[in-house]
């Protein structure tokens, strides 16, 4: 029973603990200073290109949704040729296929 209420202690204590160290760092440290110094303005400063002042803008760009068909066309080629090892593996099992590297283009 002494343990027990030690536990309880221990746990309450701990509680505590980490209530004030979480009220501690969600404090807002604007709310406590009443005065807030006034700075002086800064100009805009434009920042300069390394070789030209001018932006280059793409010419097109290319729709989400076609990097999209194209991807989910190359994960498709995959597993195709992933089931295709599968299957020559299984209809004659051999030490070489087993250790043998795969076509895809997706495996290191």
């Amino acid at each position: 029973m002494e343990m027990l209420l030690m536990g309880l202690c221990m746990a309450l204590l701990g509680t505590a603990v980490a209530a004030a160290a979480f009220g501690a760092a969600t404090r807002s440290e604007s709310s406590h200073s009443p005065v807030q110094p006034k700075l002086p303005l800064a100009k805009a400063v434009t920042p300069t290109r390394f070789f030209s002042d001018s932006v280059a803008t793409p010419a097109a760009t290319p729709s989400p949704q076609a990097s999209i068909e194209v991807l989910l066309q190359q994960i498709e080629n995959h597993v195709r040729l992933e089931q295709a090892a599968a299957e020559t593996f299984l209809a004659f099992p051999t030490q070489t296929q087993l250790h043998s590297k795969t076509t895809s283009p997706f495996v290191n």
